[in-house]
This record gives structure tokens, C-alpha cells and sequence, in this order.
């Protein structure tokens, strides 16, 4: 129920995905059931078989403070859902609900995984050559060097068996590529990350995120939701003001005509969509969270993400890297 244009996207991405995705074996929508099986009507769809629905009478609003609406909004439809995933009723959860009361209930209800003080989200992002994977988005704006180096284990984990990374490169983020540069946090992590057995190629300035140097770049999670914001923002800016400028006069229309297989490769590219949501990895559960304006088309493909960490049991993967990397 969460989101701007809920209940109608999260149910036309769960219609889809229950079509496209013969691996799930159910899929609940969690929410007011009058309204959910409302919009199934729209597709022709009743909640049979995979299909089940799990009816609330609260819904976590995006100004709600987050604590306070995992304490007093127990029935609602995200807690609900974390609740099914706490009690082995669901493997998962999507939610484009309140990104600070998903975080606050999944940490409290799932709890972390063995070995993992804190839990990071895990945003997939476009560069010239590929993808490399950001973390932490936004989970926690404090964070100690230790977390750092769990961010990195967790991020090469996903990197490796989700993404298909046969041997991911780790970078901190900071603001030069010498060894002794950056915060005292990031110069703590990088000495920490030195003797961590994962792939560790130093410090990756801010110029050379979208270079392909790195697979997994780490950093606090303030740092890296403004990283994040401003990525986006840059993004949609640029491509308004390309729009803009071929479509000024006739002369440019007619040249961008010529080159508009070009551009609509770059827009696929840097589509937000095609990535579905970010992974919150450390929690004992995989919860993804969606963007709260997500289209269908991002909602499905953030249901194809928790297919996949399930399918290639990425929690298992962290938890026995994680419990290496303590011993060592």
C-alpha cells in the first residue's frame, strides 16, 4: 500500500511477474484486501493458487516518523510484510513504501544476519561499461570502519552471485586515489580492507565511479545517498536539456533522427527501471526497496531481484564470507 501510485502498481507488477516468473511459488500482496482485489479485477485476475492475499487495516504513510510507525502501526501492510518474512511465510519482500520504516522494521523484526552489526542498501548503478554496485545507499548515516569492510564482503557476494562478477574489484569511495587520502573513516576502511580477502583496489574518486575501475564502491550511507540523489538528479537533468536542445529548431530535430537508435541506447542505459530496487543486504531476510514513485516496470524487475537473491542464496553466501573474514 505504500508508494505514490499504490495499490495499482505493486499489483500490475505482481500480475506480471506471477506470468513471467514460473520460480515463485506464491506471491502475497499484503494490504487493504477490498482495494487489492479491486485492481486484480482490472487484470482479470483472481487470488488463487500462487496468488494470496493478506488483508491490513494500516498503511505507513511517507511522512510518518519511522519509528514510530513500526511501534504503532503493527497492521500495517510493510509491517505486516516483514512479518511474513521473519516467520518463514515468505521468503521476501518489495515494498516502495517509507524507504526509513522498511529499514526500521526489517532491522527490528528480521534482525542482521550472524557476523553483520549493521544492514546496507545495495543500489545498482549504470557506468560507461556495465554496472557497478553502491553501498551503502542510505541505511545508516553512521558508520564505523568495520562496517565498511562489511559492506564490502556483502557487496562482493552480490556482485559475484546475483550480478555474475567473476571476481569483483572493491573501491572506497573518497576524494583522492592515494593511500592516507579521504576521512578518517575511509582511511580506516582502507587499511582495514588492505588485509580482507576480497579483491581490494584502493580508493575510487568521485570522476572515476562511471570509469569501470570498480564493481562495489563502499562508503557511509550518508555520503552515498547524497552520491546517489545527485546521480539521479544529474541524470534526468542532462537528458531534459539534450531533449531540449534537438528539439529547439527543425534543422536539430532532423538530425537527431539520424542518431535516435543512439540515444535511445543511452536512455536504456541509464534507466532506472531496468535495475528494480536497491537490496537491503545484512538483514536475516531479502527486502528490497523500491523507489516510492516506481513505475510497473520497475516494480517487476524489483520483484526479479528478490527472485534472484533467493534463487542464489545470497544471505548464506554473506554470512559464511562475512565469518572468514572475522576469523582472519
Amino acid at each position: 500500500m505504500g508508494g505514490d501510485f499504490a495499490p495499482a502498481h505493486p499489483v500490475h507488477a505482481a500480475v506480471e511477474a506471477l506470468r513471467n516468473f514460473p520460480a515463485i511459488a506464491r506471491l502475497i500482496l499484503v494490504g487493504d484486501e477490498a482495494k487489492l482485489r479491486h485492481e486484480l479485477a482490472r487484470h482479470g485476475v483472481v487470488p488463487t493458487g500462487r496468488l494470496h492475499l493478506v488483508h491490513t487495516t494500516q498503511v505507513v504513510e511517507m511522512h510518518d516518523s519511522p519509528v514510530e510507525a513500526v511501534r504503532k502501526k503493527k497492521d500495517s501492510s510493510l509491517c505486516r510484510a516483514v512479518e511474513l518474512v521473519r516467520d518463514g511465510k515468505a521468503d521476501a519482500i518489495v515494498s516502495a513504501g517509507n524507504t526509513g520504516a522498511l529499514l526500521a522494521a526489517s532491522t527490528i523484526r528480521l534482525r542482521t544476519l550472524p557476523g553483520v552489526d549493521r544492514a546496507a542498501l545495495a543500489v545498482v548503478v549504470p557506468k560507461r561499461d556495465g554496472i557497478f554496485v553502491l553501498m551503502d545507499a542510505g541505511a545508516s548515516v553512521d558508520a564505523k570502519p568495520e562496517n565498511l569492510v562489511d559492506y564490502a564482503v556483502m557487496g562482493e557476494a552480490y556482485c559475484r552471485h546475483i550480478l555474475r562478477t567473476p571476481d569483483p574489484k572493491i573501491g572506497v569511495l573518497s576524494n583522492g586515489a592515494e593511500e592516507g587520502k579521504g576521512s578518517a573513516l575511509s582511511c580506516a576502511a582502507y587499511h582495514l580492507l588492505k588485509d580482507t580477502p576480497v579483491n581490494f583496489i584502493g580508493n575510487i574518486e568521485g570522476h572515476a565511479l562511471f570509469e569501470g575501475a570498480a564493481d562495489v564502491v563502499v562508503c557511509d550511507g550518508f555520503v552515498g545517498n547524497i552520491v546517489l540523489k545527485t546521480i539521479e538528479s544529474l541524470s534526468k537533468t542532462t537528458f531534459k536539456i539534450i531533449k531540449d536542445e534537438l528539439t529547439a529548431n527543425f534543422v536539430r530535430l532532423a538530425g537527431a533522427m539520424l542518431v535516435r537508435s543512439a540515444f535511445q541506447n543511452i536512455s536504456k542505459k541509464f534507466n532506472a527501471d531496468a535495475g528494480g530496487g536497491a537490496l537491503l543486504l545484512g538483514v536475516n531476510g531479502i527486502v528490497i526497496k523500491a523507489h516510492g514513485s516506481s513505475s510497473v516496470p520497475a516494480l517487476f524487475n524489483s520483484l526479479r531481484v528478490a527472485v534472484e537473491a533467493v534463487d542464489n542464496q545470497v544471505n548464506p553466501h554473506i554470512v559464511e564470507n562475512i565469518a572468514k573474514v572475522h576469523n582472519l
